[in-house]
């Protein structure tokens, strides 16, 4: 497997991921997802917004029009689940069509990053490995405030075997989704 199809792979599983914890998150209250929890931000719904709002940040530095700090204002842009639900599943799309677009030299190439005191500038590949790994960071932290809510919390390191039996076992999340394995593996 190549870099670009590696990237795009991962753009999939990270979209997959979502989905399932978001089908998860689906189910409880707005209270529940309010309620004060242990973790770095103290609520479901704080979390989930800051995973979309750093997605924000860095699909639209990909695409070339980084919003900057303003991807942080407010800090929490949809307290009402159904739309942050419907946001995250909207820039998880354009993730997957930019890594569709990527050319090896795509990945190599130059992004730009407003910061306070200066513009940031990385390689597209470092910025979607950083990116792949705080939702995985995020997520994780999600995952384990569910524990203490009634909703259990949904497995989330799944991967792609080729296995049949495997492929059945997500069948029903990618047709949900959209996807096909033909889509995620075919050149």
């Amino acid at each position: 497997m190549g870099p670009q199809r590696y990237i795009l792979t991962q753009a999939y599983n990270n979209a997959w991921a979502n989905h399932r914890l978001l089908k998860a998150c689906a189910l409880l209250s707005a209270a529940d997802l309010d309620a004060p929890r242990q973790s770095f931000f103290p609520s479901i719904i704080h979390t989930l917004n800051h995973i979309l709002t750093v997605d924000w940040l860095y699909v639209g530095a990909l695409e070339g029009h980084c919003p900057g700090a303003s991807a942080f204002e407010p800090q929490i842009p949809f307290p009402a689940f159904a739309d942050l639900d419907r946001e995250q599943r909207a820039v998880d799309r354009r993730l997957i069509d930019h890594c569709r677009g990527m050319s090896e030299a795509d990945l190599a190439g130059e992004v730009r990053i407003p910061r306070k005191s200066h513009v940031q500038v990385e390689r597209a590949d470092r910025i979607l490995l950083h990116l792949f790994q705080h939702q995985i960071h995020h997520r994780g932290q999600v995952h384990a405030m569910l524990s203490s809510t009634p909703v259990s919390p949904p497995q989330l390191d799944e991967f792609f075997p080729s296995d049949p039996q495997e492929q059945a076992l997500r069948a029903k999340d990618f047709a949900e989704l959209g996807f096909t394995e033909s889509m995620i593996w075919s050149d």
